[in-house]
């Protein structure tokens, strides 16, 4: 049971097994997530986030283990941190929501340093999802830019 939760988890719902873009279809769990997250007051957001965080540091390392690849494609849980990272404290719009998509993946997939650095130099959970942070917090400083233009 704990094992199967685990890769569920660390798969988001299966989102993971996508055969092409698996990171891409992972970051999809986040904008049901943002949805419900914008609903909620900034200190219960705070204490999901930092919940999902310690978790997937859990789940990216065990997952890693039973794929037998640290940061294997199928791990996706990472996506949905990074992601959250990125709309953390804003409004639910679709605007938002497809732009976050968009620039999160943008610099999930450039990786800037220090993203970079977690990525190549910490082979373990935290390094599989401390990048995804990181492309999150540069996108998440993009997205507000962007948004405060568009309005």
């Amino acid at each position: 049971m704990y094992h199967a939760l685990m890769l569920a988890l660390a798969t988001n719902g299966g989102l993971g097994y996508a055969r092409k873009a698996p990171g891409t279809f992972g970051t999809l769990a986040g904008i049901p997530a943002f949805y419900l997250l914008a609903r909620t007051s900034p200190a219960i957001s705070v204490a999901f986030w930092l919940l999902i965080l310690l978790l997937s540091f859990h789940c990216a390392d065990y997952a890693g283990r039973h794929f037998g690849v640290v940061d294997d494609g199928r791990i996706v849980i990472d996506e949905l941190i990074g992601y959250l990272t990125t709309v953390l404290f804003l409004p639910f719009s679709w605007q938002a929501a497809m732009l976050g998509f968009l620039l999160f993946r943008f610099f999930d997939i450039v990786k800037i340093f220090p993203a970079s650095w977690f990525d190549q130099k910490l082979k373990n959970g935290y390094g599989v999802v401390l990048d995804d942070v990181f492309a999150g917090i540069y996108a998440a400083l993009v997205l507000r830019v962007l948004l405060k233009l568009l309005h």
